[in-house]
C-alpha cells in the first residue's frame, strides 16, 4: 500500500499560507466538515444567495485565497458563524479541499476523491468531490456537504466500490465501458449538456490529478487527446491502486507524471460554470481570481 503519510503534506492547493493557525481550530472530521460549510457557499445549490459581484470567486482555486477572502469579511476564528450570503462561493471541490487542508494541517493524511454521487436525486449520479482521510488503519470517505440526519447511510464513513453511494470516476468509466451502466445518468444534472461518456472521461483525469496533489477545478480542461483505450488503462490502474495494489499505484503515478496531457503544470485552460469564455490560468503561483485582491 502507498504510504498514507505522504498525503499529510500540503500541496500548492491546500497550503493555507499565513492563515495556517486557523485550520487548527476545528477538531475532528465532523467539526472540520461543518467549518467548510460555514466558509463556503455552493454557487449552484445556494445560487439565490450568490451576489453578482462575487460570482468570480468560484474560481478562487487555492485554499490560501479562499481563506484570504473569508478573513477580509470575517477576521478571526473560522468557528464563528458567517451569514450565508457572505461566504466564499465554491462547490463540492472547495468544501472537500478545505476539509483536506484542515486535516493535513493537523497531521492527518487526507486527499480529495472525484466521482459521482447518487444521493442528490433519484436515478441520477451528479459529479461530486468527497474527502478521503486516513483514520489509522484504512482510508475513510466523508462528504462535507451532507447532514447526517438527511441520509440513511453514514455520511462520515461512505461505503466504497462500484455500486456504493459515491463511485469514483474510474469506477463509473469502467462500468460504462463494460456495459454495466448508462452513462447518460452521470453528469452535472439531468438534462444538462454535461453528461455522458466525454464528461465521465474528463473526470477520470481530474480524479488522477487530485490523487497526486494537483487538485484542479472541476471546470479545468484536462486529458485532451487521450484515447478511450488509454483512459481504460488509467481507470483500471486507479481501481487496482484503491484496492492496495502497489504495482498499479506506481504505474499510475509514473504515467501521470510522465504525460503532460494528463497533468497541466504551468498553465491550464479554465472553463466556466457560468458559460463564460475560457481563460488561461497560471498554475505556478496562488493568485486570486480576476477582480479579487489577493
Amino acid at each position: 500500500m502507498t504510504t498514507p503519510h505522504r498525503f499529510a503534506a500540503h500541496t500548492a492547493y491546500t497550503d493555507p499560507g499565513r492563515h495556517a493557525a486557523l485550520l487548527r481550530e476545528p477538531v475532528g472530521i465532523e467539526e472540520v466538515c461543518r467549518t467548510a460549510g460555514n466558509l463556503i457557499l455552493h454557487y449552484r445549490a445556494e445560487s439565490n444567495l450568490l451576489r453578482e459581484d462575487r460570482k468570480h470567486e468560484v474560481n478562487a482555486r487555492w485554499v490560501s485565497v479562499i481563506l484570504e477572502l473569508d478573513q477580509q469579511r470575517h477576521p478571526g476564528s473560522l468557528l464563528a458563524p458567517r451569514p450565508p450570503g457572505d461566504r466564499v462561493p465554491g462547490c463540492c471541490r472547495d468544501h472537500s479541499l478545505f476539509t483536506v487542508a484542515a486535516l493535513r494541517e493537523q497531521g492527518i493524511p487526507a486527499r480529495t476523491r472525484v466521482g459521482f454521487a447518487g444521493y442528490f436525486g433519484p436515478g441520477f449520479h451528479s459529479d461530486h468531490v468527497v474527502v478521503e482521510w486516513w483514520q489509522g488503519s484504512r482510508w475513510q470517505r466523508s462528504d462535507p456537504e451532507l447532514q447526517q440526519q438527511d441520509h440513511p447511510f453514514d455520511v462520515f464513513d461512505l461505503a466504497v466500490g462500484e455500486g456504493a453511494p459515491f463511485p469514483t470516476a474510474a469506477e463509473v468509466w469502467t462500468g460504462y465501458r463494460q456495459g454495466r451502466l448508462d452513462p447518460e445518468r452521470y453528469g452535472v444534472f439531468p438534462g444538462s449538456e454535461h453528461v455522458g461518456p466525454p464528461f465521465i472521461k474528463r473526470y477520470v483525469f481530474l480524479e488522477v490529478n487530485h490523487r497526486y496533489g494537483n487538485e484542479l477545478l472541476l471546470w479545468d480542461e484536462v486529458g485532451t487527446g487521450v484515447s478511450d483505450e488509454e483512459t481504460d488503462r488509467i481507470a483500471a490502474l486507479s481501481i487496482k491502486a484503491d484496492a492496495g495494489d502497489e504495482g498499479a499505484e506506481t504505474e499510475l503515478e509514473q504515467r501521470f507524471r510522465g504525460d503532460t496531457r494528463l497533468w497541466p503544470t504551468g498553465t491550464v485552460t479554465q472553463l466556466s460554470p457560468y458559460g463564460e469564455p475560457p481563460v488561461t490560468v497560471d498554475l505556478t503561483r496562488a493568485a486570486a481570481p480576476s477582480g479579487v485582491a489577493g
